[in-house]
């Protein structure tokens, strides 16, 4: 029996305004967790998006002389823009203006109207207009009424809305976390959830009356089912769309998700709020809710304000000074992917790109390509069964590295996952050191069995690397794409396990005899002094 596919989500972002390092780390982190899946065999579908129906959204096209649909249509091209820059490589780019997300949201809130869990009632309450929430009295008190997110001042509003029955999901909800621990991560998340479950839920409104002679509205959003004086709240319609996109013959073999990815800001939404709809719908949950924290630049907050945002054209500075490669891989090693929020600062992604990119992979294929190529005139020495040296016995080191990475992408941990590449690649680094081949050149002529000692010692090296550049290629695609080809590896097709590629003994090894290009390092040395890249101007969204 196949294993069951593989569903990743990013939140689907709001087009009002360009896209930043928080939209770019967020669907870095599931670009590299999908290519990671797809390297261990399994069918994988990975979806990233915009969020077009926020009432902010209207009031920056209107503000900006056009229609929601325009303004909707040139953001979510800037987030395709964006996302091609750093090599994002989703199965689908989904908006939900899509007339199929529009049909089948209003067909689940209908749903849910017929079997009582929507029901109109009046509310009272305060409302975060900066993320389209509203906010019980005890949580607004807590924050001095203003927004937990954004700290601007709170709306009281008084409205006849429908509301969803959360609170008679309490009890499921608590039971679902207790019985299912890696369904929120990281662990810290998860206790921050079932400390305000304590608190007790309350229905939560998913509609507001439309105002007459709103402006910007019409044709936009999606209507309560059944009275369209009523237009359904953003959030609840938006949260709706990582199924509305699987929910046919086609795809509905990836439901449910396995992991919902996004940032800790919208993890009530996705951890209560989305589950507890699915619940009333019959719908299964999501294996995995993973809300990471925030990157801050040299210590502080990022705000326009400060002039210190790493946005859209800082990005593509990195990426054009130093390759997309290099900005995935930083993200994806240094990113905050726990509880902490990360400091992105221009010394720690160079020393970063200097010890494991250009002094680590890099230098490392360099080396073993040149010595094969000087002491083997570039053919894949035999290593004549030798695959253990030294104490270093590599179809076990491999194969440890395969299931460390298996390990760690089934947590949705793609730091640790890539740490096992380059493990393997210091490995390899002390594994020189210590058989030092460059010594061992110098005696082939005068020494019995010197040959067949370097042909062993560089085949290990080179197997070890090979198995590392694939452990890496979810972060650096474009380089071990280059050593693969240069090295003319064996092609790696869908369907392969990632046991299958790592075992230095099985089809995907190196064969004696074949062709070995040095090719080109893989990774330019940076300078540490070298003041961080400038952004070119550019006209705002």
């Amino acid at each position: 029996m196949a294993e069951k596919p593989v569903y990743i989500t990013t939140p689907i972002y709001y087009v009002n305004d360009r896209p930043h390092i928080g939209h770019c780390y967020t669907t870095t982190f599931a670009d590299v967790l999908a290519r990671f899946w797809r390297l261990a065999g399994r069918e994988t579908y990975f979806l990233t998006g915009t969020d077009e129906h926020a009432d902010k959204v209207v009031s920056k096209a209107l503000e900006n002389g056009m229609t929601p649909r325009q303004w909707a249509d040139r953001c979510s091209e800037q987030f395709k823009v964006a996302f091609d820059l750093i090599d994002i490589r989703s199965d689908v780019f989904y908006r939900t203006s899509d007339a199929r997300h529009k049909e089948l949201a209003q067909r689940y809130i209908a749903e849910l109207q017929r079997k009582g869990d929507i029901y109109l009632g009046d509310y009272v309450g305060w409302y975060d207009t900066s993320q389209d929430e509203y906010l019980t009295e005890a949580v607004a008190k807590e924050h001095n009424y203003l927004s937990p997110v954004t700290k601007r001042p709170l709306e009281k509003r008084t409205e006849k809305n429908y509301f969803f029955r959360l609170s008679a999901y309490q009890d499921a909800l608590q039971k679902h976390i207790d019985a299912n621990p890696g369904f929120i991560l990281p662990e810290a998340r998860r206790n921050e959830v079932l400390g305000r479950l304590k608190q007790g839920l309350q229905d939560v409104p998913v509609s507001r009356a439309i105002k007459a002679g709103e402006k910007g509205w019409e044709d936009w959003g999606v209507l309560m089912p059944g009275d369209p004086g009523h237009r359904v709240y953003v959030w609840i319609e938006a949260l709706c769309n990582y199924l509305t996109a699987v929910d046919d013959a086609e795809r509905g073999r990836f439901w449910p998700a396995g992991f919902h990815l996004m940032a800790k800001d919208i993890l009530w939404f996705h951890a209560v709020i989305w589950p507890a709809m699915l619940m009333a719908m019959g719908r299964a949950l999501p294996g995995h809710v993973y809300a990471h924290s925030y990157f801050i630049r040299d210590g502080k907050k990022m705000s326009k304000s400060e002039g210190n945002f790493i946005d859209l054209d800082t990005i593509s500075a990195y990426v054009q000074r130093y390759g997309s490669d290099a900005f995935r891989y930083y993200l994806s090693t240094q990113g905050p992917l726990s509880t902490n929020d990360a400091d992105f600062t221009h010394a720690k992604f160079v020393e970063g790109y200097n010890a494991d990119l250009a002094n680590g992979i890099g230098n490392a294929t360099s080396r073993v390509g040149n010595m094969i190529d000087k002491y083997f005139a570039s053919v894949v020495p035999d290593p004549k069964g030798v695959l253990s040296l030294e104490g270093h016995d590599w179809a076990a080191i491999t194969s440890a590295a395969a299931e460390g990475a298996l390990s760690a992408i089934a947590r949705g941990d793609i730091t640790a996952a890539l740490n096992e590449g380059i493990g393997l690649v210091r490995k390899v680094d002390g594994f020189i050191n210590i058989t030092e081949p460059f010594k061992l050149a110098k005696r082939l002529e005068t020494e019995a069995g010197a040959k067949d000692r370097l042909a062993a010692i560089l085949y290990q090296c080179a197997e070890a690397l090979r198995v590392a550049t694939v452990l890496l290629s979810p972060a650096i695609p474009r380089a071990s794409a280059q050593l693969l080809a240069t090295w003319n590896c064996a092609p790696i097709g869908a369907g392969v396990g990632l046991r299958e590629v790592a075992d230095i003994r099985g089809a995907y090894a190196l064969k004696p005899g074949q062709g070995l290009t040095k090719g080109a390092a893989l990774f330019m040395r940076a300078d540490p002094a070298e003041a961080a890249p400038v952004a070119a101007a550019s006209t705002p969204a």
